[in-house]
């Protein structure tokens, strides 16, 4: 296999964006990858914060009249597990997208080398974490922080706590047109009123803080520290070059938003609307 950093990569330090424009960028860059040979790690937030549903999770979990209250986007991940919300601030995630003939074609392998530069960046921001040693059983299933934490692909801090350390990440992968993709949820700080008040569930704060930990609570730095650790450590992973988003880009995502990503019969029920575009 041919090594990550003898091939075409770009870092996209991403501003802040709605949800379901986050989610259709993945799918952009996805075709980027296959068309102009073109691979993309990035960093971005959710601006307004965002529950992001997992790929077959029920709309009936959500408390759609709290995340109106709050000013909470609703949108629906191309990946699996439990609904994660995402805090504008308490929030950091990333994407990578290659190729699949260009990576491990097992699951468990891919999610090892694609993970690399995440534990490498915490160790740059001096967390100790790690891939869970044990699972853990679920707390409440519709909650991605609170499922079972599996050794394949959740990250937990401090490594020393054995099978009492916290959840700090979650990484999830799907394949899109012969593209690898994965993102995943790396938590800054904690909001857990908003964590639980999404769930349609009586749920106390603590269920969620016992369970979860942060970049915050671990080392102490700042966000835009931490952001820029975890950019630096996917940049030297891959060797990329800094770089942004094409406005032919940026329009294709913004159409896929809306009559996908943003649109209510997906959301809810995983409806997409065809046209010749897609």
């Amino acid at each position: 296999m041919t090594a990550l950093a003898e091939r075409d990569w770009r870092l996209i330090r991403d501003e802040p964006r709605d949800g379901a424009t986050q989610m259709a960028l993945e799918e952009i860059a996805a075709r980027t990858a296959l068309e102009n040979g073109i691979r993309t790690v990035r960093t971005y937030s959710w601006e307004p914060s965002t529950l992001s549903l997992g790929y077959r999770q029920d709309a009936e979990t959500v408390d759609w009249g709290f995340c109106e209250r709050e000013g909470i986007d609703v949108t629906r991940r191309q990946t699996g597990g439990g609904g994660i919300y995402h805090d504008r601030f308490a929030d950091i995630s990333y994407t990578i997208v290659a190729p699949a003939g260009e990576v491990p074609g097992n699951l468990m392998d891919c999610y090892e080398l694609f993970c690399e530069p995440i534990l490498e960046a915490f160790d740059r921001m001096g967390v100790d974490a790690a891939f869970a040693s044990a699972e853990q059983d679920a707390i409440y299933q519709p909650s991605c922080y609170l499922r079972d934490i599996n050794p394949a692909h959740d990250i937990v801090a401090p490594v020393d706590a054995d099978d009492e350390a916290k959840k700090i990440s979650g990484n999830a992968q799907y394949r899109q047109r012969d593209v690898v993709i994965q993102h995943g949820s790396i938590s800054y700080a904690l909001e857990p009123r908003k964590h639980v008040g999404v769930f349609d569930t009586e749920l106390e704060e603590s269920t969620f803080t016992d369970r979860v930990t942060s970049i915050r609570d671990e080392a102490g730095i700042d966000r835009d520290d931490a952001v820029a650790a975890i950019g630096n450590s996917l940049r030297d992973w891959c060797d990329a070059a800094e770089s942004t988003w094409e406005d032919d880009e940026l329009e294709a995502a913004r159409d896929l938003a809306d009559r996908k990503f943003g649109a209510d019969g997906w959301v809810r029920n995983r409806e997409v609307i065809e046209t010749e575009t897609q």
